[in-house]
């Protein structure tokens, strides 16, 4: 009679796994906004536009910067690629001539509903048919990770 084992994963292993984890929801994501034919977009953008998604109105790249937790060089990459492909927009602040205000043009909203589609599809993929708790507690896992490098 065969007992099973318990697999022992290699701890010291565990970036290049969370890597590994990354490359493989990029590739879904490239391939779900090739195949709707969204150009201009690649995965490193979505939490700019998901923040942008739920404005009302154009925010300063400041606030954009503090929500997404990236560094102002990289946010400020992203806004100049998806201004430049036509999905936001950057105006001057006339309270601060140094601000900048960034919002969504109506080809940017336009990428709503592909975006939460594609978000949904990874998901889906990334969860399977794990259970809500494990869901839960992978959450908390992954919050603790964070936290502990960012010491």
């Amino acid at each position: 009679m065969k007992t099973k084992q318990k697999r022992t994963l290699d701890q010291r292993g565990i970036i290049a796994q969370l890597a590994r984890v990354r490359e493989a929801a990029n590739l879904i994501i490239e391939k779900e906004l090739h195949d709707r034919g969204v150009t201009g977009i690649v995965p490193a953008h979505g939490a700019v536009l998901s923040y942008l998604f739920r404005q009302q109105e154009p925010v300063p790249i400041k606030s954009l910067v503090g929500q997404i937790g990236r560094v102002k060089s990289t946010v400020t990459g992203i806004v100049n690629t998806l201004e430049r492909h036509g999905y936001l927009f950057k105006q001057e602040c006339d309270l601060d001539a140094r601000s900048v205000r960034i919002g969504l043009t109506e080809k940017g909203r336009g990428l709503q509903s592909d975006f939460e589609a594609i978000s949904r599809t990874v998901l889906d993929r990334v969860f399977g048919d794990m259970p809500e708790s494990d869901r839960q507690r992978l959450m908390e896992l992954l919050a603790e990770i964070e936290g502990n490098l960012n010491r």
